[in-house]
């Protein structure tokens, strides 16, 4: 997990570039780009730009157009979706009866420095290896932003076996009020049973009436049946030392959060999350249309 701002860095770079690119928005985050130095954008591009070889050989055009078709098409699909589907969910628990966002794996999340009104109830919670949560306590100190008083950050490594004690020592954390999590861009990376356990640990910390968000790859991720995208997902991930291990077909799921007292509340495939979280945008974008990433769902669950 030492590895993960990495990937956390160019998750945060395509909400950036798509905020930067477009005015009718998947996902909105404008603060993206301020936690991101010229140094590394101009980098990110540019090393982006020259993978349209590996992900579309017969592609044609100039950098800056290879820059766009790789971001719109490989890098910013899940991470503007899985997003966009969190903060919905959020508000709309945040509405009922939700008091605690708790973000796990928060990367560089800026939900708590752009919160909306709706969220000013709420104590928020960014959950981190130790390394990517200092460093990205260091970028908003840089940028002397307000830090709202309900934000609060824990260093936590989920390989730790009692990592839960680093919340409950958490002075704002109380495991008594209904609590809403974010869990994405994780389970693509743990095993079954450490993904599960994960689960049924975040589930123990929160009471009845609390939920999870998270995403998860399908059970034709490994096979010949996956799309390409993923398949060259897959193949990338490996190359990069942080291989995928596990995929999940709906029953399957459905059982493994029934085993840990959760329920499933809200599944998007990929054709739904393109309908109902990207129709707006690619309707004011016809040259740019946005698929939602292949073989990946999104599920929200609820604690029984």
């Amino acid at each position: 997990m030492e590895n993960k701002s990495l990937t956390a860095l160019v998750s945060a770079f395509s909400r950036a570039y798509h905020a930067q690119q477009n005015q009718i928005k998947i996902f909105d985050d404008q603060l993206a780009r301020q936690l991101i130095t010229d140094e590394e954008f101009k980098n990110i591009s540019s090393n982006m730009s020259q993978a349209i070889a590996f992900f579309q050989p017969e592609f044609v055009g100039s950098q800056e157009q290879a820059l766009r078709e790789i971001v719109d098409h490989q890098l910013s699909p899940s991470p503007l979706g899985r997003a966009a589907f969190a903060e919905q969910t959020l508000e709309v628990a945040a509405t009922l009866s939700a008091r605690q966002y708790l973000i796990f794996a928060a990367g560089y999340d800026t939900f708590a420095y752009r919160q909306p009104k709706w969220a000013t109830n709420l104590q928020i919670f960014e959950i981190d290896h130790p390394a990517t949560a200092a460093d990205k306590r260091r970028r908003v100190s840089a940028l002397q932003l307000d830090v709202p008083s309900n934000i609060h950050y824990i260093s936590a490594d989920f390989r730790e076996p009692d990592w839960q004690s680093s919340v409950l020592a958490c002075p704002a954390f109380d495991p008594s009020l209904i609590s809403f999590s974010s869990l994405l861009g994780i389970s693509y990376y743990l095993s079954k049973d450490v993904f599960k356990h994960l689960l049924s640990a975040i589930a123990s910390l929160v009471p009845s009436g609390s939920s999870i968000v998270f995403d998860y790859p399908d059970e034709q991720t490994f096979t010949s049946q996956a799309g390409e995208r993923a398949q060259k997902q897959v193949m990338m991930a490996a190359r990069a030392g942080e291989p995928m291990q596990a995929s999940y077909s709906y029953s399957e799921l459905e059982e493994m959060l029934e085993e840990v007292n959760l329920l499933i509340y809200q599944h998007l495939t990929p054709a739904e999350i393109t309908e109902e979280l990207f129709k707006t945008y690619n309707d004011s974008q016809p040259s740019y249309k946005i698929k939602a990433f292949d073989n990946v769902n999104y599920c929200l669950a609820v604690k029984r």
